[in-house]
């Protein structure tokens, strides 16, 4: 043990002997870190964050015709209606048309997703923020993004389509910006009625899609293999899926990217590893006599290696804490100004990049000290001691 505390000082003493070396070596390893640690929060906490905005939906299973169906392939018929409803059971099942089309508000003109919704199932789909949700066929609600866009308030009036397709209807509700939840995204939306969409788009009982609204998640899959069965009996006529699927691919596109911004960080510590090799090159060549009198004196290669591992922990250690340190700071500062706060940063995915920071900085340092160590532990002691 006493040995061991020896040949940590007389790293630690080479180490301050040529500090400003060191400190380069140490400026590589904190680069490397914080690059690849700052990455993996910030991905964990992008994770976190569109987790947390999608877990109100995740029992939701969307159901919409297949393309190549024998029926008309973009719509759900009145007939399939009922099956799903048969198959749904006591869950909630919204009938949902969907479809875009030209806006205009006094001389402002754009687009915009237009909606055909039953009035009794507004509010299990949307979050009224002022007015009043839509009870028939007069009137409609607005997104909050489209309200402030074109500056609307309650009781301004819009016009959908253009030409003799025109048509102005009366805004009489806003709802809150929902982002897209894998279901529908209403922020810069227009929804109506289904007896309205249909006067205006046509298509009388037949749906872009249908919603089901699960009310125990545990019976996602059942209700799932229930709807195919009774739809997709000889070929697929219509594709199911469910909001789990969404927040996978979602969840799967922000790993990918966060890993590959990590490997491009990482390239920064293979420079810092060969920085850190060349640092314990050439401090084995300015050594090589005080090697050989430790030699003389009964040290084994052992204890040789030892000491210039110990050094490259050293900069391996100093450098990864601060580093992590760092992207920590760095990595709140963003989450404060993208999100607004810095929250996600305490969840278990994201505070597991510090310790893998520390641990690639520190192990990434050992491997570049194992050859200079090896060589300066396999020095012949009588040439070393004869050395200038």
């Amino acid at each position: 043990m006493i040995f061991s505390s020896l040949y940590f000082d007389l790293a630690k003493r080479n180490l301050e002997l040529h500090f400003l070396r060191s400190a380069l070596a140490i400026i590589g390893i904190i680069i490397g870190v914080l690059a690849i640690t700052t990455m993996g929060i910030l991905g964990a906490s992008l994770q976190a964050s569109v987790s947390n905005e999608l877990s109100d939906s995740v029992n939701t299973i969307t159901i919409s015709p297949s393309p190549g169906s024998s029926n008309d392939p973009d719509r759900i018929t009145a007939q399939q209606l009922k099956q799903i409803q048969i198959s749904a059971g006591q869950n909630d099942v919204i009938p949902l048309n969907s479809g875009f089309d030209s806006i205009t508000v006094g001389s402002k003109e754009g687009f915009a997703s237009i909606y055909g919704l039953k009035p009794y199932q507004f509010p299990g789909l949307l979050e009224l923020e002022e007015g009043k949700f839509v009870k028939s066929s007069e009137g409609v609600v607005v997104g909050r993004e489209f309200a402030d866009t074109y500056d609307l308030t309650i009781g301004s009036r819009i016009t959908i389509g253009f030409d003799e397709h025109a048509k102005k209807v009366r805004i009489i509700g806003i709802v809150k910006n929902s982002g897209f939840t894998g279901v529908v995204s209403t922020d810069n939306a227009v929804i109506a009625s289904d007896k309205w969409y249909f006067s205006t788009y046509g298509g009388d009982n037949e749906y872009s899609s249908v919603i089901v609204q699960i009310a125990d998640v545990k019976n996602i899959d059942a209700v799932k293999d229930s709807i195919g069965k009774r739809l997709n009996q000889r070929k697929d006529v219509v594709s199911i899926y469910d909001s789990r699927a969404f927040l996978d691919v979602v969840n799967s596109a922000i790993g990918m990217v966060s890993l590959f911004v990590m490997a491009i960080g990482g390239i920064s510590l293979i420079v810092a590893a060969v920085s850190i090799f060349n640092v314990m090159l050439m401090s084995v060549n300015e050594r090589v006599k005080e090697i050989g009198i430790l030699r003389s004196i009964g040290t084994q290669k052992p204890e040789i290696r030892k000491i210039f591992l110990y050094e490259a922990l050293i900069l391996g250690v100093v450098g990864s804490v601060i580093g992590v340190l760092l992207s920590l700071l760095i990595s709140a500062l963003i989450l404060y100004l993208v999100m607004g706060g810095a929250q996600y940063l305490l969840e278990p995915s994201t505070l597991m990049y510090v310790p893998f920071g520390i641990l690639i900085g520190t192990g990434i340092s050992l491997l570049s000290g194992v050859y200079p160590a090896k060589r300066a532990a396999g020095l012949n002691p009588i040439v070393a001691l004869s050395a200038e």
